[in-house]
């Protein structure tokens, strides 16, 4: 069902990361969802005033904020795919995580509701009627959203668009949910016990639970959470396959929405290099590996001694002792410079993000240099390991 809708209404639906695909893909999500929570929420608000069930309500409230998450979802894909203007140069592309945001507070808001309620109904219960069509519209709501749940996650992933992946989210809570219900139904049927306020309280719990993981992902994205580690791999990679590029470092990937990143980066090249030739192949990186990965690259060339042994032997002998330290710990940009009482060893250190023990690190590194030779004098620059 989710290949045919995809064939029937995304053109090109291979080419993920043209713009206009990725528009189709959110906006056939969005349109499903709401027809889908719609019905889900018509037939479940029947049912629960049919049978008197808090609970067969409380998840039709949901379904309603469901649907309502999806016209929420389908406006911020629309106006993230607006062409760049003179107040926003780098596009519209994070009103899709406001759109996630958003969605997410929906959720919540309606999580609330149906807790008070859920409360006020296990303080006081009231009987329920239970019927073979009370069953079959649930059991059809529990087929609905499993396969929402899978509808949104492949589009969502298809397009790394994280109002989709949200709605996902929400469709599996949906289904604990509904399942919940079903359970409480069988419960009072079977032995008759009135627990219907409880399970309401259980269902409002798990859709909060969603709305919060929603919102405190998307917040993550909108502070600026760590990029994509297989994206900032592939950088990596592509950029030390060019002849005359010995190392990378100081990579920073800006996030300005799903398929609108900006990467920047240091290429270490040899100081015996031609200036003109490796300018030339630093060029070709940017455009290449931009084209290929789909966001602008910036590359930084920095000059490396890589023909003088002594340089070569202590470069090698720091870089040991700090893997030894700690695995997570790299070097770059190192140089020695002589002086008349001392030797300056010149560094930059990285260190990943939320690193305790600056001080500590810089001792230790002091006196396993001044082990080596006590004229060496550390000159430490410590970096921040954004990816």
């Amino acid at each position: 069902m989710t290949n045919w809708l995809i064939r029937r209404f995304v053109h090109d639906s291979d080419n993920t990361k043209e713009p206009g695909v990725r528009t189709a893909y959110g906006t056939l999500g969005s349109c499903v969802g709401i027809l889908v929570n719609l019905l889900l929420a018509a037939g479940k608000f029947f049912i629960g005033l049919l049978s008197g069930s808090l609970a067969i309500t409380a998840d039709a409230a949901n379904n309603l904020s469901d649907a309502a998450g999806s016209i929420m979802a389908l406006v911020s894909t629309r106006i993230a795919q607006k062409p760049v203007d003179a107040e926003h140069p780098f596009g519209h592309g994070r009103m899709e995580y406001l759109g996630s945001l958003g969605v997410g507070v929906l959720i919540v808001i309606v999580a609330v509701g149906l807790l008070k309620d859920g409360v006020d109904s296990a303080l006081h219960p009231a009987p329920l009627t239970i019927s073979w069509v009370v069953l079959a519209i649930l059991i059809a709501s529990e087929l609905a959203k499993t396969w929402l749940f899978f509808f949104y996650r492949k589009l969502g992933r298809a397009t790394d668009n994280g109002t989709l992946l949200a709605a996902s989210k929400d469709s599996l809570s949906d289904v604990m949910a509904t399942g919940a219900v079903l359970l409480c139904v069988g419960i009072n049927a079977i032995w008759g016990l009135e627990i219907d306020g409880y399970v309401g309280i259980l269902v409002a719990l798990i859709v909060l639970k969603a709305g919060f993981d929603v919102c405190k992902d998307t917040i993550d994205q909108l502070l600026g959470g760590k990029p994509d580690p297989e994206k900032a791999q592939r950088i990596r990679e592509l950029l030390l396959s060019y002849p005359g590029i010995l190392g990378v470092h100081d990579l920073v990937i800006h996030d300005y929405g799903p398929g609108r990143c900006v990467a920047s980066l240091h290429a270490e090249v040899s100081d015996k290099s031609n200036i003109v030739e490796i300018h030339e192949v630093i060029d070709n990186a940017e455009r290449e590996i931009g084209s290929q990965l789909h966001m602008p690259i910036c590359i930084h060339m920095d000059p490396i001694a890589t023909t003088d042994e002594t340089t070569n032997r202590i470069h090698q002998q720091i870089t040991d002792f700090i893997h030894r330290m700690d695995p997570c710990l790299s070097l770059h940009d190192f140089r020695m410079v002589p002086g008349q009482d001392h030797i300056n060893l010149i560094f930059d250190c990285v260190l990943p993000a939320g690193y305790k023990g600056k001080e500590e690190l810089l001792q230790s590194l002091g006196a396993y240099a001044a082990s080596l030779d006590p004229r060496y004098r550390l000159v430490v620059q410590f970096d921040t390991d954004y990816t």
